[in-house]
């Protein structure tokens, strides 16, 4: 569905000195460097997947994601999405997707969501009866009618990306690309988006690719996940695999025993160098202890003999976690994002 081939994306931005006399002297001689923004990225997402594009700000997955719905070519490789190249073919490229992002937005400025929506149906040449049908949808999930017919212009944030997300779904695209979603919406309206993308994933079969920063978006929706950090993937699997990348994972356990939790955390650390025991809120106690040195057979084995467990449970590792460690952790094989480029002689 979509194949991404040693992608790459660079940019070339003019250096200018500061002062008077540093702008003065790019006048005559100008330096620039080369950003690659996408380093040589390659992947595959399946049909019907729900796959999140993760990574922290700058490391290209906005990028990415514009030479996926065509609009950026890239500087070397290429991408195939449902079979096309989406900056070769813009137009039949754009009529089998739908794309939302944060903060530009696809209705018209100056019209209502409903004149917005009108356009649409006949831009896509939408059937009535699909057209009606979204529009219920949208009206029970994401309340649409309570926009009326202020321009689009005079909206908050969240009610434009409510009439965004409903916008980019109203054709029943195969494939959705949404960048940051739910920026400026409540917890309600979060929620609603989850169900509406997942309603439509399993009435439709509907690819979706969604970057976002919101981790509770990322386990409502996705079950794969396309990490990348600086400009290249450094993970591709299920979001089941990305978690047990964790360095750390965790028990949680009650007791009958006598001791103070205090107590028993401290001889749980005495007893097991390198982990952290703590209290919970509700009165258990929190053992993370790292992978590198124990296995959780190991950690419960210790438990069992020292404590009269009345209940334990090993928790998933935590997602945000996992990435913080990605995000900040240097990967083998990462080279350099600048490129030098040499000075350019003359005015440009």
């Amino acid at each position: 569905m979509i194949v991404a081939e040693n992608l790459v994306k660079e940019f070339r931005l003019a250096e200018r000195k500061p002062g008077l006399a540093g702008s003065l002297a790019t006048l005559f001689t100008r330096k620039h460097r080369i950003v690659r923004a996408v380093d040589g990225v390659s992947f595959t997402i399946p049909a019907g997947s729900k796959t999140a594009y993760i990574g922290a700000n700058g490391a290209g997955k906005s990028t990415t994601i514009k030479m996926l719905t065509g609009i950026m070519t890239p500087t070397s490789g290429r991408c195939l999405v449902r079979g096309i190249e989406p900056y070769r073919h813009r137009k039949t490229n754009a009529r089998g997707i739908g794309v939302v992002f944060g903060q530009r937005s696809q209705l018209w400025w100056d019209l209502s969501v409903p004149d917005s929506f009108r356009i649409l149906h006949r831009i896509y040449e939408i059937p009535d009866p699909v057209y009606r049908r979204n529009l219920a949808l949208y009206r029970d999930l994401l309340d649409i009618d309570a926009l009326g017919t202020t321009p689009v212009r005079q909206l908050s944030l969240g009610q434009r990306m409510r009439a965004e997300i409903a916008a980019s779904l109203l054709h029943d695209p195969p494939v959705v690309f949404w960048d940051e979603p739910t920026i400026g919406l409540d917890m309600v309206l979060k929620d609603a988006v989850r169900h509406l993308v997942n309603h439509v994933h399993r009435e439709l079969g509907t690819t979706v690719v969604l970057t976002s920063h919101d981790i509770t978006d990322i386990a409502a929706i996705c079950d794969s996940a396309l990490v990348v950090d600086r400009g290249r993937v450094v993970h591709q699997g299920s979001i089941r695999d990305l978690l047990r990348t964790a360095d750390r994972r965790s028990v949680l356990f009650d007791h009958r025993n006598a001791t103070a939790p205090e107590r028993a955390c401290a001889d749980i650390e005495q007893g097991l160098p390198g982990v952290r025991a703590s209290s919970a809120e509700d009165g258990r106690i929190r053992v993370d202890y790292p992978v590198d040195r124990f296995t959780s057979r190991q950690v419960l084995a210790f438990l069992l003999e020292r404590f009269d467990l009345v209940d334990c449970y090993a928790p998933e590792p935590d997602l945000e976690d996992v990435l913080r460690r990605v995000y900040g952790g240097g990967r083998p094989g990462t080279v350099p994002a600048e490129i030098p480029c040499r000075p350019a002689a003359g005015g440009a």
